[in-house]
């Protein structure tokens, strides 16, 4: 393409300390290959601060106990601290209530919830489901198990060329025969930012309750359940900078009072017979067995890194390493950003003329720069860009622009390698 006016760094910095930011996060200063670490992996999970690890190495060290069901003090100081990290996140979500924060292993285990219990109970053949095109996996395949259990029809929103939900179709899709929606807030493969408070309230036109995929947004993007009104939202702990097997789904309080339990076991009882059981009160309906105590300790304290930093400077800070970033990467011969969308952020994804993105990755390995290749869990979005992958770089609170200079010269030997 032709030139490029690039914006000097000193332009767009905004005032936010990133260095000091990066000292609480130990594994930046990891060699590879001899080399600085330069993570650029994010949306597949982003490093722990400093705070996170010492409060899981605190919990284990002076509270190890199970939760609810012990009189003695640790377990009363587990359960105190595993409650505390509820509260968390519904505050940091806008829930209206604690009851409505569902503790799960990821957005996954989210998901796959609410599509088996409330699509089992509520969808009948000839229902409808409508998700989009830029789904992650996780956003599709319970989906289609339950539609082809119940009989439903999966449907799904088309997207463009610039990455962005063609909303004329998707107006077109809802009728009466509309059962349920579930949409990304934001796209792992392309970055795109989805207009979900206007999708919501189109859903809810029909009476449609409507799944949001929080994923990729959370961490990105200050979220407000209660101005959104979605029905059910799910996010995972390892990508807010938290521990990894934990998760949150949350859910208005009559549409889970309604659901039945997605798994039986301890904690999700008030009592056992051989003849009944009767199910526990929210959230615990939902939490059967020991949960994972330490990972929700942990994404309390990833939580309280985030809003003792604030989100809208890190969105802001992501921004403007996203707006260094992308013109950068445009001028280099035979790249191709895939993802264009106006409403995006902080991921650039693409591919290198003929060169396959798995050797991309590997070269730029070789000096330090870890990024994603592949298919991203998002099969659909590939076919549809008619290419088996791209390389992606995403972004989080901690990246540099000199991190960016890196990875320009980095590709920039990709090309001479690969010749």
């Amino acid at each position: 393409m032709g030139a490029v006016t690039l914006q000097n760094p000193a332009e767009i910095k905004i005032d936010y300390a990133v260095e000091r930011i990066r000292e609480d996060f130990p594994i930046l200063r990891e060699l590879i290959h001899g080399k600085p670490l330069v993570y650029l992996d994010n949306a597949a999970t982003t490093q722990k601060p400093r705070q996170v690890l010492n409060a899981l190495t605190a919990y284990y060290e002076h509270d190890n106990a199970n939760i609810h069901r012990g009189v003695y003090l640790l377990s009363e100081r587990a359960t105190k601290f595993h409650e505390d990290a509820r509260k968390k996140v519904q505050k940091f979500l806008n829930a209206a209530r604690p009851e409505e924060i569902i503790f799960t292993r990821n957005s996954t285990e989210a998901i796959n919830l609410v599509a088996q219990s409330y699509g089992r109970k509520n969808f009948s053949a000839g229902d409808e489901v409508i998700i989009s095109a830029i789904e992650h996996h996780a956003n599709i395949v319970p989906w289609q198990m339950i539609c082809e259990e119940r009989g439903a029809v999966l449907r799904v929103i088309p997207v463009d060329d610039r990455g962005d939900l063609i909303l004329e179709a998707y107006e077109e899709m809802l009728s009466e025969h509309t059962k349920f929606v579930a949409l990304t807030h934001m796209s792992n493969a392309l970055g795109t930012v989805t207009p979900v408070k206007k999708m919501i309230e189109m859903a809810h036109s029909v009476g449609a309750p409507i799944l949001i995929d929080g994923s990729q947004a959370a961490y990105h993007m200050s979220v407000d359940l209660q101005a959104l009104d979605c029905d059910f939202y799910a996010i995972t702990g390892h990508k807010l900078y938290g521990p990894t097997g934990i998760g949150v789904l949350y859910g208005k309080r009559d549409l889970l009072n309604e659901m039945p339990p997605y798994q039986g076991g301890g904690d999700m009882i008030l009592s056992v017979t051989f003849e009944k059981t009767t199910y526990n009160d929210l959230p615990f309906k939902f939490e059967a067995g020991t949960p994972d105590i330490s990972g929700a300790i942990g994404l309390g304290a990833a939580i309280d890194f985030i809003q003792s930093t604030g989100i809208e400077k890190m969105a802001a800070h992501e921004k403007s390493i996203l707006d260094y970033a992308t013109p950068r990467l445009q001028e280099i011969p035979g790249l191709r950003l895939i993802g264009t969308s106006k409403s995006k952020a902080s991921v650039l994804s693409f591919v290198l003329g003929d060169i396959h993105p798995h050797d991309v990755g590997t070269i730029l390995d070789q000096d330090g720069i870890a990024i994603r290749t592949g298919h991203h869990c998002a099969q659909p979005v590939m076919r549809r860009y008619n290419i088996p992958a791209t390389a992606r770089a995403s972004l989080a609170c901690y990246n540099t622009f000199d991190e960016i200079d890196v990875l320009v010269k980095g590709i920039h030997k990709v090309l001479e390698v690969m010749g």
